[in-house]
């Protein structure tokens, strides 16, 4: 199917089907919907005989264009994912149509830190890539590097994690720029299919979303902001799993197009590409003090003494506290009762639970590495439980985010909700760090990184992190303010272990089989841990320092297992396992 199939353009449609056009086409006994990937002028006597015609166009609005589709085929190779899949997410939910010109307000001149590779790409410079490194003010960072190329009639996309960050740049950048912004973000499939028609049609936009925005043909495109590329939600759950900093990049590469990185902490796949690196001045956090754990008598609890005085001043003093628990549950790592190391598979090095086989590889974990000991507790508390105790510590004003309270619990999906306080904790950090997935500690980084940023500038004001283990390079860089130097000590890592930039990993899932082998002939050229039982599915985590010729294999693979009616689930670049 990914090879396509080629229709006649009826004369009554030539000079209207181009690429990127949604056509209906006869397909045995149907008709369907096809995008145009290419077209071919050849004489009536050269055509085969037996093409059929296309039927109808459906829209008068390409969905991609040419410079497009190089980035459309990688995507469909890089994530083993149906070509026809790809090509869909670059059209709106409803079939567009063109709409009138919109009416553009001008733009009053902006300057900013930025003014370079906003005058690049005003100018349709070469691509180039610049990370922006800022505590705070993105939204005023956004309007200096997007205002240059706006006046020029260039557009510029903006993606960001979650809708309720994608509604607050928006309100941000109308202030000077008005009805130029282009807001996708919780709206119906009208709505969303009206911003797409006017992105694809009008030019001088700044479009600001989700990551969905990454796929959009948008008009005179010149410049992609990706607002915190590590984020969960810049990563796609469904196949294809892509992951927003990569699609940006090739889209950036193929279309000459700048491409800007905002946030606190880049990533180890951003630095890799060695950007032109711009820091504001000021912190990019609060104040972090690192309590250590290992000095706590025996039945100490979720707090620590030191974390327990300080919740109940900040109180006393009017103040806003806030404590973070990483999992609504427990976590995926543990630790010896005894000694309180963190446990680790003796086989793939993953943090397992307290259980006695590795969730990765079912290998057998036995006893503590360092004493010997079989007694195993999970890190991480429930929200539930953090809010008991620290009720029991300073009364009932005390709850989830949600509620206002003045002191507040809450998990990484809280943060985007939380207000300014005067003290976070971070109530044990080390179940986040020593996550199951090579990724666990930047990841780390990252949230932590969010959760000292709630903590207001001056006075008193700090995050206070616990920890067993205070030599963590993470808590190192959180005490400086400065996260370069663990990136490039990750990057150090991953490098001899051939792990992402430097090498592949993907996840492989099947479900409705018990046979262990029938991936053996696809996946003989790579690493491969598993299969491990997942719930009613098997699970193969699958590495290589290039797994291109394995991904090839394996989309014949999954095409001859769903055929069988089997469950197929290819998760490239993976953020968990």
């Amino acid at each position: 199917m990914d090879e396509g199939f080629s229709y006649r353009v009826p004369p009554s449609l030539v000079g209207q089907v181009g690429v990127g056009a949604i056509v209906r086409v006869p397909l045995a006994a149907r008709r369907v919907r096809g995008y145009v990937v290419g077209l071919e002028s050849i004489s009536e006597s050269d055509a085969p005989g037996n093409l059929k015609d296309v039927r109808a166009l459906s829209s008068d609005i390409p969905v991609f264009t040419v410079a497009m589709l190089p980035t459309l085929i990688w995507a469909a190779e890089h994530y083993v994912a149906p070509l026809a899949r790809v090509l869909a997410k670059t059209a709106p939910p409803n079939l567009p149509r063109r709409p009138p010109p919109p009416a553009l307000p001008g733009i009053p001149p902006t300057d900013g830190p930025l003014s370079d590779v906003a005058a690049a790409a005003a100018a349709g410079g070469p691509s180039r890539s610049v990370q922006a490194v800022a505590g705070a003010r993105w939204t005023d960072l956004i309007r200096s590097a997007a205002s240059a190329p706006l006046r020029a009639g260039k557009s510029v996309l903006v993606a960001a994690p979650t809708v309720v960050e994608v509604a607050r740049l928006a309100a941000g950048l109308r202030y000077d720029l008005g009805a130029r912004v282009v807001e996708v973000g919780d709206q119906s499939d009208a709505e969303v299919t009206a911003s797409w028609s006017k992105a694809a049609t009008t030019g001088g936009l700044a479009v600001v979303g989700t990551m969905r925005v990454l796929w959009w043909p948008v008009r005179n495109l010149s410049m992609v902001m990706l607002v915190e590329e590590a984020r969960p939600g810049m990563k796609e759950r469904q196949t294809p799993t892509v992951v927003a900093g990569r699609l940006a990049r090739m889209r950036a590469a193929h279309e000459g197009l700048q491409l800007v990185g905002v946030g606190r902490v880049p990533t180890v796949e951003s630095v890799h590409e060695r950007p032109e690196v711009v820091r504001t001045s000021g912190r990019l956090w609060g104040p972090v003090q690192v309590v250590d754990r290992t000095e706590d008598p025996p039945g100490q609890g979720l707090l620590a003494e030191r974390v327990r005085a300080a919740i109940a001043g900040a109180v006393g003093r009017g103040g806003r506290v806030f404590l973070f628990t990483h999992r609504r549950g427990y976590s995926p790592a543990a630790r010896c009762v005894k000694c309180r190391l963190l446990r680790s598979c003796p086989r793939c090095g993953a943090r397992p639970d307290h259980g006695t086989t590795c969730a990765r590889c079912e290998a057998e974990l036995g006893g503590c590495s360092s004493c010997g000991g079989t007694r195993f507790e999970p890190l991480g508390a429930a929200v539930g439980r953090v809010i008991d105790e620290t009720r029991r510590l300073v009364g009932e004003g005390v709850s989830d985010v949600r509620t206002g309270k003045q002191v507040m619990v809450g998990t990484e999906a809280d943060l985007v909700a939380v207000p300014e306080v005067d003290l976070a904790v971070v109530v044990d950090a080390d179940g986040l760090v020593r996550g199951a997935t090579y990724r666990a500690a930047e990841d780390a980084l990252g949230v932590l990184a969010r959760v000292a940023a709630t903590v207001r500038r001056g006075g008193r004001a700090r995050m206070m992190l616990q920890t067993a283990d205070i030599r963590q390079p993470v808590y190192e860089a959180l005490r400086r303010s400065d996260p370069f130097p663990f990136l490039k000590d990750e990057s150090d890592i991953r490098r001899r272990l051939s792990l992402p930039p430097f090498g592949e990993v993907m996840v492989v899932e099947v479900g409705g089989t018990d046979d262990g082998s029938i991936l053996d002939d696809a996946l003989e050229a790579a690493i491969v841990y598993g299969p491990a039982r997942a719930g009613e599915r098997l699970r193969w985590m699958v590495q290589g320092d290039d797994l291109t010729g394995v991904k090839r294999k394996l989309r014949e693979a999954v095409v001859h297992l769903r055929r069988q009616g089997l469950t197929v689930r290819v998760d490239v670049d993976p953020r968990d396992f």
